[in-house]
């Protein structure tokens, strides 16, 4: 579809029975995720008392994504897609059962996390590709709004779930829940989804499956439209998110600790929020439109922490700081047209794993500022790393690049391009 095209609505998209499936296998993944997460960071401090252990457990699942992501990704376009989805579900289950019922030494239980972590991408990607072929044009924009405003309910649904679960039955018995919630998700795709064939052809599925994923990462990236789109989504969303890292020191230099939930469902909030207004209220053309100035929203609101805000203040900044993560809704048409068909679970799994690996750096560069800065101003610095980098991405943003550049075999195109713009995320 064109940008000028008819818009679609919410009820549009749910009244898809596929859409349906996606949307409770979605909420699922994000619940137990949260669950698990919170679960087995609580079950190592009680194990060891070890604050930095108990973080890095809390965190351990994300950090091998970025392997996934570098060397796996072509893996998504080469297996069927439900089968993919299934396989993740299942591998969740099998991890949590493990760590829930297992009496492992923490060494042991913190390798079993990393490494069903690195195939994670795969998971996302599977996903994320089969969401155009369910839903057309507009109404896919829709649905990655759905899938965005999802995540953020269930964020905080799940951090607080996980709070009262852990209080009643402890972390062993939640990383139980969190399997049975994965084993439902698995059944529910198993059965609610078409089963799709792979997309890759049957040469390059006979390629080696790290070769082809550097290959196709190097052409997606070396082509100028969709390196900028890619750039555009990950790295002003990396400065502003960065700065929820640095919430805990603030408000505990501030003597407000005990607020810092506050603040963080704040921001979760914003951004479901966010989502779910341009989505709704938006015509397709102007959430293209909105992308430039709403990524601005990213940014400005941080500088605020400048005068040293109390809790209600830091939740109000967070939150519309959030709202501006909407910006990438205005991206997503332009992304699915600009990688072709055979490559577009790779591309996804590249978008999703550059967002993880850039909030990760983004996180670590605002901890490291606040070592040397206070740190009301480490997160006004990070508004303003936001705000520039916006600047210089202002051709992206605003739509000056255009997709479609043709390449040889295995590049991010070879003058293919899907047969509708819908789009991604």
């Amino acid at each position: 579809m064109t940008p000028g095209q008819d818009r679609s609505t919410f009820r549009a998209c749910f009244a898809v029975a596929e859409f349906r499936v996606l949307f409770g296998s979605q909420l699922l993944l994000v619940l137990g995720d949260t669950v698990k997460m919170l679960a087995f960071s609580v079950l190592v401090y009680a194990r060891t008392g070890s604050p930095g252990l108990a973080a890095l457990a809390y965190m351990i699942g994300f950090l091998p994504q970025v392997a996934g992501g570098v060397f796996l990704l072509s893996l998504a376009d080469r297996w069927r897609p439900r089968a993919l989805m299934v396989a993740g579900d299942l591998l969740r289950v099998a991890t949590c059962l493990v760590l829930g019922l297992g009496d492992l030494p923490i060494g042991v239980m913190l390798a079993l996390v990393f490494a069903a972590g690195v195939p994670t991408p795969l998971f996302s990607a599977a996903r994320a590709a089969v969401l155009p072929d369910v839903l057309d044009g507009d109404a896919y924009v829709l649905g990655r709004a759905v899938f965005g405003t999802t995540a953020a309910g269930a964020q905080i649904a799940g951090l607080a779930a996980g709070g009262g679960l852990l209080a009643v039955s402890g972390p062993a018995r939640a990383l139980l829940i969190t399997a049975a919630l994965s084993l439902v998700s698995a059944v529910v795709v198993r059965l609610g989804l078409r089963d799709r064939p792979a997309r890759a052809t049957r040469g390059e599925r006979e390629a080696g499956a790290v070769r082809t994923t550097l290959r196709v990462n190097r052409a997606l990236l070396t082509d100028r439209a969709v390196r900028g789109l890619l750039l555009a989504g990950w790295l002003p969303a990396m400065l502003s998110v960065g700065a929820e890292a640095v919430y805990l020191p603030y408000l505990t230099d501030e003597g407000s600790a005990p607020g810092v939930g506050i603040v963080l469902a704040a921001a979760a909030a914003g951004m479901g929020a966010g989502e779910f207004v341009v989505g709704r209220f938006a015509a397709p053309a102007v959430r293209e439109r909105l992308a430039f100035p709403l990524a601005f929203v990213l940014g400005v609101p941080l500088l605020g922490f400048a005068v040293r805000p109390g809790v209600a203040g830091a939740a109000a900044l967070a939150a519309l700081s959030g709202a501006g993560l909407a910006y990438n809704l205005g991206l997503q048409r332009r992304f699915l047209d600009a990688v072709p068909p055979h490559a577009r679970g790779q591309a996804f799994g590249l978008q999703t794993s550059g967002v993880m690996t850039a909030q990760a750096l983004g996180a670590a560069a605002a901890g490291a500022l606040a070592e040397v800065v206070p740190a009301h101003l480490a997160i006004a610095l990070t508004g303003c790393a936001s705000v520039a980098a916006v600047v210089v991405l202002r051709r992206h943003l605003r739509g000056g690049a255009r997709p479609g550049v043709s390449r040889g075999p295995g590049g991010a195109g070879e003058g293919a391009r899907p047969s509708r713009a819908g789009s991604a995320g």
